[in-house]
């Protein structure tokens, strides 16, 4: 019998076949957010690679885990996202399917024990975060967290606390927003922790770049700050970036509550979910993590791998914005230096969008989100000047500079 549905596909998935098309030699990729570097590979960090060989070494066994997956991976990371003993006495940790699995699984426990619960979502937000939402049957409210100028608006996410119905969820990024690349204060967490507390929402954050804004600690100081103050919370978890492992799909479902029944039924609800979905998750990059983080040698060389990591999009960042801010004398490009992480999001419109595409070969999203770990260092002139030409600025009249594909 012929499906009633029409085929769909991911829209972001969409424009990557449309790039892997897209025959030119110089062209960019600057579309999925997997970190690259100037030589335009992403590439496996040093410490995974040892920590490979160490565990190929030692032939771990492959027996099954279960649904909750790999202890001594949710044990490990959970020790280094919340050094707190308080705030990890009340936590209760299970494997997921990569950040997104973490997602999935923990939007099916907020509906399974909220019905009637509404997540609150700012927007532009994750293309992903809605369709997860709603395929887990919560309501989903959105509000625009962005001011004119492309800057965040310190206020959006408060005012969406106010109008929040007790037992509502906010959807929070950990940092490094995605795709918007605003940064929130720490501050701004405390007061969010306050306001939340006092009107009975649960934050739902979602934690995938931390490590690659301000520095791993200050990068997870916020939502430490946040558990201080709230009595429950549900953080997803991604290992896909901080650790190269994009294709391990290695995550993790964290849930915080100071009632002990409580976490029980949580993590009854999350095994289930996660049995009936997939059974178990896969367990090599859970390995990986662990044993990272377990041996202080690997330990402090993945940390400065990362660190590297972050110093490179900060300079790319600001090598870009320098080059705009000469070239089109305009001040709207000016925020692009308060936004932190992978992605840069430019105020461009869906249609310069389409011309940085069709004329100069540089694949973005609509939203004017792009990858800026895609730019190898020696063409950031070389996409200033495209950028210029399709934002119409006073050099837009500037020949565009040609360059090998990074």
């Amino acid at each position: 019998m012929p499906s009633t549905f029409p085929p769909r596909t991911d829209p972001l998935w969409r424009l990557t076949a449309a790039c892997d098309a897209d025959t030119r030699p110089d062209r960019l990729d600057l579309l999925v957010g997997v970190y690259r570097d100037d030589t335009g590979s992403s590439p496996v960090f040093g410490a995974v690679a040892e920590a490979e060989r160490s565990l190929a070494a030692r032939s771990p066994s492959k027996e099954y885990l279960g649904p909750a997956g790999n202890r001594d991976f949710t044990n490990a990371l959970t020790r280094m996202l919340f050094p707190s003993e308080d705030i990890r006495a009340r936590t209760l940790a299970v494997q997921s399917v990569a950040g997104t699995g973490a997602l999935r699984l923990l939007a099916e426990l907020l509906a399974a024990t909220g019905p009637d619960r509404t997540v609150h979502l700012g927007t532009p937000a994750y293309l992903n975060h809605r369709t997860i939402l709603t395929a887990a049957g919560l309501r989903v409210r959105e509000y625009p967290m962005l001011l004119p100028d492309g800057r965040p608006d310190p206020n959006a996410s408060l005012a969406a606390v106010a109008t929040a119905a007790p037992g509502d969820a906010l959807l929070i990024q950990g940092c490094c927003h995605n795709p918007t690349g605003a940064a929130m204060p720490t501050q701004r967490w405390e007061e969010l922790a306050h306001a939340m507390a006092e009107r009975g929402v649960v934050p739902f954050v979602d934690h995938a770049y931390f490590g690659l804004g301000d520095g791993l600690d200050a990068d997870l100081e916020g939502v430490r700050r946040m558990l201080d103050i709230l009595p429950e919370a549900v953080v997803a978890v991604s290992a896909s970036k901080a650790w190269g492992l994009y294709n391990e799909r290695t995550g993790c479902a964290i849930v915080v509550s100071d009632d002990p029944a409580r976490r029980a039924l949580a993590h009854s609800v999350l095994e289930t979910t996660a049995r009936a979905g997939y059974s178990q998750p896969p367990d090599h990059g859970a390995r990986i993590v662990h044993e990272i983080l377990t041996r202080p040698e690997l330990r402090t060389r993945w940390s400065a791998e990362l660190d590297s990591m972050r110093l490179r999009l900060g300079h790319l960042r600001e090598g870009l914005t320098d080059a705009l801010v000469r070239r089109t004398a305009s001040a709207e490009f000016e925020p692009l230096r308060e936004q932190r992480g992978m992605f840069l999001r430019l105020p461009l419109s869906e249609d310069q969008m389409g011309r940085l595409r069709d004329e100069h070969g540089i694949h973005g999203l609509p939203s004017g989100r792009i990858n800026l770990a895609g730019v190898p260092t020696l063409l950031v002139d070389r996409v200033a000047d495209a950028i210029t030409r399709v934002h119409g600025g006073p050099e837009a009249a500037r020949p565009v500079l040609t360059g090998a594909r990074g």
